[in-house]
């Protein structure tokens, strides 16, 4: 006697408000897995963008990027319009002929991130340094935008 594991898939395709169910479901996982998937059936991510942590200071905003494997030469910054993009490309190693690769999990290619900068920032006086594989923006403020300190009188 052969056991069988039991899908109740199976059953209740042969029942006929379920059949179209199953069919469908069955069908958009398909389509699922083609759209997420490349020609081998891995699964691949198309885009990829740095991770960023946008701070307050007294002073300043200061955004960090982490773009590690990314050359500091293929990084531009600028701003239009009030909004500072961060744009650059993560170049693929040059691929060895007589290496076999079983998995590859980091991401290439281009991205872009864009902050809309509130309206006390000195944009001529906007800074950037990269060290480590971390891009630092400083935004100073404006006076204006600085928070003050009003002392408050008893009368």
């Amino acid at each position: 006697m052969a056991l069988t594991r039991w899908k109740p898939e199976r059953e209740l395709s042969t029942w006929s408000p379920f059949g179209d169910l199953v069919n469908m479901q069955r069908e958009l996982g398909r389509v699922f897995d083609n759209l997420f998937s490349d020609a081998k059936g891995d699964v691949f991510v198309a885009d990829w963008a740095p991770r960023v942590d946008v701070m307050e200071q007294q002073d300043s905003y200061i955004i960090k990027a982490e773009m590690p494997g990314v050359n500091k030469n293929d990084v531009k910054i600028t701003l239009h319009e009030n909004v500072l993009s961060i744009r650059g490309e993560k170049k693929q190693e040059k691929e060895e002929k007589d290496v076999n690769y079983h998995r590859i999990e980091r991401s290439y290619g281009t991205f872009e991130r864009q902050f809309a900068l509130p309206t006390g920032v000195k944009s001529d006086k906007i800074d950037a340094s990269y060290k480590d594989g971390i891009l630092t923006v400083t935004l100073p403020k404006v006076e204006e935008a600085k928070p003050k300190e009003i002392e408050v009188k008893v009368s």
